[in-house]
């Protein structure tokens, strides 16, 4: 099992001083920079682009985590893995709504271009729905809220999705797949989340809206 990681969610981040914000949570103990994209299409709002990757880039040497909740991702892969991504993931369900293959063909392109890639679900798109591109992936993003928002409530059913992933992955010889959880993480359930099989918990406002964010970071990580 891979060491346990935090994701800070710049989409919790003040948007006015994000090289700011991007700086403090590496000096806090980061592991990784969770960058959430938002077409406007697939959610509602509309969050940024590759061009705020690309200028975060220069600014960190961390890992930069590349969620897409867009329509149509592969037209998108190019400019995030130009920008800097280090990472990219794709959701299942804008995937399936094009075909059955698109999933597929989306994860190779990603990793044509040397980033890793991951499969997302939605908390109620069961874990079965991506057992088929697992191969491909260096990562699975289990949702544990409804994409679209920072701030809301953690879903505890999607517990149950990290599981069945980890179980898989185990049986496969996957055993170092990451497996991400998105939503409503806090120091209070984050020890649930890693004791399913989770190894990346992503913290919007639990990480920036905290006191101490060195602290907050521990507590997610379970080192404190």
């Amino acid at each position: 099992m891979t060491k346990v990681k935090v994701a800070p969610s710049i989409l919790s981040a003040d948007f006015s001083a994000m090289g700011e914000a991007v700086k403090k949570v590496e000096a806090a103990g980061a592991d990784w920079i969770h960058c959430d994209v938002m077409d406007g299409s697939f959610v509602a709002p509309i969050t940024f682009g590759g061009q705020m990757v690309k200028n975060i880039r220069k600014l960190t040497k961390l890992p930069l985590d590349v969620h897409l909740m867009i329509e149509h991702p592969q037209t998108q892969i190019k400019f995030f893995a130009d920008a800097g991504a280090d990472i990219i993931t794709v959701h299942y369900e804008a995937c399936k709504k094009i075909s059955d293959g698109y999933l597929r063909e989306t994860l190779q392109l990603i990793k044509s271009y040397g980033v890793k890639c991951g499969a997302v679900i939605n908390p109620d798109t069961p874990a079965e729905c991506i057992y088929d591109v697992i191969d491909l992936c260096d990562m699975v993003l289990i949702m544990s809220v409804f994409p679209g928002y920072g701030g809301q409530k953690f879903i505890p059913s999607a517990l149950e999705n990290v599981k069945k992933v980890r179980e898989y992955a185990a049986k496969n010889g996957k055993n170092e797949l990451e497996i991400e959880i998105d939503g409503g993480v806090t120091t209070g359930n984050a020890e649930l989340i890693r004791q399913a099989g989770a190894t990346v918990l992503v913290a919007g406002s639990a990480v920036f809206g905290a006191d101490d964010m060195r602290a907050a970071i521990g507590y997610i990580r379970g080192e404190i």
